[in-house]
């Protein structure tokens, strides 16, 4: 479908990701962010203030949208025209601590600590954040794709 032949009202009825999904598949190139969202408010006779405005949410929704994928060199692109290599990824720089491990001296034992304390009244505090930091979830279709 060529989404620059469709009227204004047949685009009002799609959304932004869907206008993208589109644009991307009549495009032999990725495009950026801003490019893109550019030819989405000309195609809806948006105001030009809109960009400045929903730029930040448009790119939320493209990140969080499992049809696209951010590249390397910044543009966007079909998920489904990339391997998984090419998809930029995240990384922290935060430095593990190793723990240091001490020698034992012969015929001494290992002692267990107890990190448990009676008179402790407050309740842990469950930082999902730090939990959830390394959980990778990978959709039936890409778990095909590496198989």
């Amino acid at each position: 479908m060529d989404i620059k032949k469709m009227s204004k009202e047949e685009l009002e009825l799609l959304s932004n990701k869907d206008i993208t999904f589109h644009l991307l598949d009549n495009s032999k190139e990725s495009i950026n962010t801003a490019n893109l969202f550019k030819e989405i408010i000309k195609l809806l006779g948006l105001p030009k203030s809109d960009f400045e405005t929903k730029i930040g949410d448009y790119y939320t929704s493209l990140a969080t949208d499992k049809r696209f994928i951010l590249l390397d060199d910044g543009t966007w692109d079909l998920r489904s025209r990339h391997t998984s290599d090419k998809v930029v990824k995240i990384i922290e720089n935060e430095e593990e601590e190793e723990e240091e491990e001490i020698p034992k001296e012969e015929g001494q034992e290992e002692i267990e600590e107890d990190n448990y304390d009676d008179n402790d009244d407050t309740d842990d505090v469950y930082d999902k954040e730090e939990d959830l930091k390394d959980l990778v979830v990978i959709d039936e279709d890409e778990l095909e794709l590496e198989e």
